[in-house]
């Protein structure tokens, strides 16, 4: 497996259109799409209230490809996306890490 961790730093104010349309819409797109949800987050305590961190797994570096280009063509994340940007913005900066269980590690 290959995880991939993913921090959203959203503009301000703009964290609860994000939760919204992860909650309503993304988290189902990216399982049609083979993204498979492994946890959200948000920092309690920490640099930053507003980011949103999550986990997602793929079995490989091709399949995470091929899932990440379906979709992002994918029409109905295209109209999710609009649809929730249409009072501006929400995500100011992505960060990602690909990430690979060691040996000895209870998530593989």
């Amino acid at each position: 497996m290959l995880y991939e961790l993913r921090i959203y730093e959203c503009f301000g104010g703009r964290l609860p259109a994000l939760h919204k349309r992860f909650n309503d819409h993304t988290t189902e797109i990216f399982e049609r799409h083979g993204i498979k949800n492994i946890g959200y987050w948000t920092n309690e305590v920490g640099p930053s209230s507003v980011e949103l961190i999550y986990m997602i797994a793929f079995e490989d570096w091709g399949q995470r490809e091929r899932a990440w280009t379906s979709f992002q063509n994918d029409p109905e994340w295209a109209k999710v996306r609009a649809a929730s940007e249409e009072d501006g913005l929400i995500v100011k900066n992505v960060r990602n890490q690909l990430l690979k269980p060691t040996p000895y590690s209870p998530l593989q």
